[in-house]
């Protein structure tokens, strides 16, 4: 009886953490994308923002950009918007597009494509992922000094201090969830920190996929799906191709997942099974 309750423990076990999602690839562009860092959704306009680092990842060289790509992946603008140094988050909210840009948030008015504003953010110089919450309030974590900042009127104040691989940023209701190099965490209004969940790899994207997971990313290669219950599963591995997987955008509705793969020069389309 024993035995038998050990091996229908085990069924049990392994069942649960078996494999339940997956990603089917729907389109990917040619390697034309120059160092795609972020990929973001605008559903009002109908495009995919891209920022374009087009140059080292931390170097203030003034490369970058911000490229415009269709839903189906087919026309591709490189140079909607010019004149950054290494552009890595995006953020939207009611017309502006929020850029991290090494040390300030860079802030483009989305109906004539200009650069409206640059918001320096006093000792940043990692500035990358950036999050925007429903009242219009900016997060942006810098990785190098370990902070995650918070900008209400244009004005930045720190939110989060001592947050070691400060990288992916989400505004969730009234709470921010985060990365601390593998630690999935979200902090309250209150700024209680709390952990989700720990990956294998240091995190970079992070999407809600709306009913309480996550689809997460880690540079190196490699995205998941973790559950609210801290489960985490394999969905896509292309770290031996040397393919990476930097800040993914997500389409809710449609169950789509657009993958900017860094060095790898492309934007790929994933449905999510």
């Amino acid at each position: 009886m024993k035995k038998l309750f050990l091996a229908a423990a085990f069924f049990i076990a392994a069942f649960a953490n078996a494999q339940t999602h997956k990603l089917e690839k729907i389109w990917e562009t040619d390697s034309v994308i120059s160092v795609p860092e972020s990929v973001l959704p605008d559903f009002t306009n109908k495009t995919l923002y891209v920022s374009l680092i087009d140059g080292g990842p931390w170097d203030a060289d003034g490369k970058g950009g911000v490229g415009k790509l269709d839903f189906d992946g087919k026309n591709y603008d490189g140079s909607w918007v010019s004149g950054l140094n290494a552009p890595k988050g995006l953020g939207l909210y009611k017309g502006r597009l929020y850029v991290a840009d090494i040390s300030e948030v860079v802030i483009i008015d989305i109906k004539n494509g200009k650069i409206e504003k640059r918001i320096a953010i006093d000792g940043a110089n990692g500035l990358n992922d950036i999050t925007v919450d429903s009242k219009g309030a900016v997060y942006v974590s810098d990785s190098k000094t370990a902070k995650i900042w918070q900008i209400q009127n244009d004005v930045p104040t720190l939110f989060l201090d001592n947050i070691q691989g400060a990288n992916g940023l989400k505004a969730i209701g009234d709470e921010i969830v985060f990365a601390q190099g593998k630690l999935f965490q979200k902090a309250n209004a209150q700024k209680l920190v709390t952990k989700i969940a720990e990956l294998p790899n240091g995190i970079d994207g992070i999407e809600p996929v709306g009913n309480g997971d996550f689809i997460v990313t880690s540079w190196l290669g490699y995205v998941y799906y973790v559950s609210s219950n801290g489960n985490v599963e394999t969905l896509l591995d292309t770290h031996e191709a040397k393919k990476n997987t930097a800040d993914i955008g997500y389409d809710p509705a449609k169950k789509i997942v657009y993958v900017p793969s860094f060095n790898g020069k492309t934007v790929a389309a994933y449905n999510l099974k």
